[in-house]
């Protein structure tokens, strides 16, 4: 058995889905049911093994949201070959680093993307593209194959031998600390986290699930999408340009949606729309959401206007579990400094310093283990020594387990200030600072300081219509913070660098600011 069971079942006399049951749809548009989908799937995969593609091979996917996507992984799935899920926002030197460090033979791309790759093709390892026309763009260039290649590929079975421990899928983690490394998850990764979640949530095949995110994430994919699919629901997938979120809640009332992830900015959208609480979501039962606590407004406002929806906020990492923890609806008021508890067939510890397990709430690295931790990174066993232990996930986040046994969040490892001897931790100051009414985002960086080592620069986003100062800043932070822990720099900024999953860039801030502090300004 492998992750393809999702869409060969159907021709089993045993199988228990109904072969003509839709099974994906683009925001309502384009569907398939799951016949279709394997019919689909096992035509690309007969294509790709015409072309030379076999068990083991690297095929990259550089696609926006479509049905498609899923097609081609089932179908990359089904040769044992594994599936390079690439940023289509990337540039082109970050894609050649990707396609090169990955190995791609076989890059299938959508053609609104082929003027990123024009440039680099004499720089990659890879042999053939093969791409899918959009409407918008004119003809695609002459060195690439079309995707009418892959659909008029034979639905004759495919009998290759993959085994549940044979990598499936290759995912480069977001780069919040630097160089993108490519997690390895198996099929037996994919199968595990699909099941926890089947588990955590009573999965029963009536779901209808919206996906919101780009689908070479974890977020848009793994978490919740193919749960849907292994149980035998129907997925509804966002398209990738124009996100609009009145559109996605007609999309959500239209087709019943049960269960939707949506990141916590589209959460506030959302509940900023006028007439938001009039819509009939009678048959919403779960938002998931996650990259940032939402914030203790928008819970209540849910809680008021939807009791019925349980609001589940998760942790994870691509490489350490994607869904290591929740935060269960009945927890969001009380615990919201936290992020739950462990997902079924999960474990989290806390190592301090010494590298002990922390006592109850002490401060230390998050490890995690479960069935969904990914095998190691590509090509980089140093960095997989690093990360990997005993099955074990050195997640570099920083946390601490309270006296009920959740999980709270107190930054990156890496993330952390080294002030005049004194530890500080970010995720404490915008904890603060978010209380703040002119505050609409902020992210804390630590800059070089000529006097501390390291000194802490707070990066502001002002809501609209308000009005702040740096000193009003500062002012701000010392009603709740010791003295070193407060801002010696504000910088003020439209927005914050993120990656599609929202989390703030920091690395790219630090490197911007870097050299706020050329000469001693202070003393304490």
């Amino acid at each position: 058995m492998n992750i393809s069971f999702i869409t060969e079942r159907v021709e089993s006399p045993f199988n228990q889905i109904n072969r003509d049951k839709i099974a994906l749809m683009l925001e309502g548009d384009e569907k398939w049911t799951y016949q279709e989908l394997h019919e689909r799937s096992t035509r690309y995969a007969n294509q790709l093994k015409k072309m030379g593609v076999k068990k083991g091979d690297r095929v990259g996917i550089l696609l926006y949201n479509c049905l498609e996507y899923f097609a081609l992984y089932f179908g990359v799935a089904k040769l044992g070959a594994i599936a390079v899920r690439l940023n289509f926002r990337l540039t082109s030197a970050e894609l050649e680093y990707a396609i090169n460090d990955s190995g791609v033979e076989v890059l299938c791309l959508h053609s609104g993307i082929t003027n990123r790759i024009d440039p680099i093709r004499s720089n990659v390892c890879t042999k053939h593209y093969i791409v899918l026309q959009e409407e918008e763009e004119g003809a695609s260039p002459d060195w690439t194959l079309s995707w009418d290649l892959l659909e008029n590929g034979s639905i004759k079975p495919i009998n290759e031998k993959v085994y549940m421990d044979d990598p499936v899928m290759l995912m480069y983690t977001s780069g919040t600390t630097g160089s993108p490394k490519g997690a390895i998850w198996t099929h037996n990764n994919t199968f595990w986290f699909s099941s926890m979640q089947v588990m955590k949530w009573n999965f029963t095949g009536e779901e209808v699930s919206l996906t919101t995110g780009p689908l070479y994430h974890v977020g848009a994919m793994e978490d919740i999408a193919l749960p849907t699919l292994l149980v035998g629901g129907t997925v509804i997938i966002t398209k990738s340009k124009g996100f609009d979120m009145r559109r996605t809640l007609d999309n959500v009332v239209h087709n019943k949606v049960t269960d939707i992830f949506l990141f916590p900015f589209m959460i506030y959208e959302w509940l900023q729309l006028n007439n938001f609480n009039e819509l009939d979501l009678s048959h919403l039962k779960r938002i998931y959401t996650g990259g940032d606590a939402v914030l203790p407004w928008a819970i209540e406002k849910i809680n008021e206007w939807y009791p019925q929806i349980e609001l589940i906020q998760v942790y994870g990492l691509t490489e350490g579990t994607p869904i290591a923890a929740c935060l269960d609806g009945k927890d969001n008021l009380t615990k919201n400094h936290t992020v739950g508890k462990p997902m079924p067939m999960t474990e989290i510890k806390i190592i301090n310093e010494d590298g002990n397990e922390a006592e109850v709430n002490e401060v230390g690295e998050i490890l995690t283990r479960s069935p969904a931790v990914a095998k190691g990174y590509w090509g980089n066993p140093q960095e997989t020594k690093a990360t990997f232990e005993d099955g074990w996930c050195k997640t570099g986040d920083l946390g601490q387990i309270d006296e009920d046994g959740f999980l709270v969040i107190s930054g990156r490892k890496k993330d952390m200030i080294r002030s005049g001897g004194e530890n500080i931790y970010a995720a404490e100051l915008e904890d603060v600072f978010f209380r703040h009414e002119a505050i609409q985002d902020v992210a804390i960086i630590g800059i070089p300081d000529p006097v501390f080592i390291e000194t802490v620069c707070a990066v502001v986003v002002i809501k609209e219509n308000h009005e702040l100062t740096e000193q009003a800043v500062i002012d701000f932070s010392q009603k709740y913070l010791a003295s070193f822990k407060k801002p010696r720099k504000v910088v003020f900024v439209d927005k914050l660098p993120r990656t599609p999953s929202g989390k703030v860039q920091k690395f790219i801030l630090r490197e911007q600011y870097k050299n706020l502090m050329q000469e001693p300004q202070h003393t304490e």
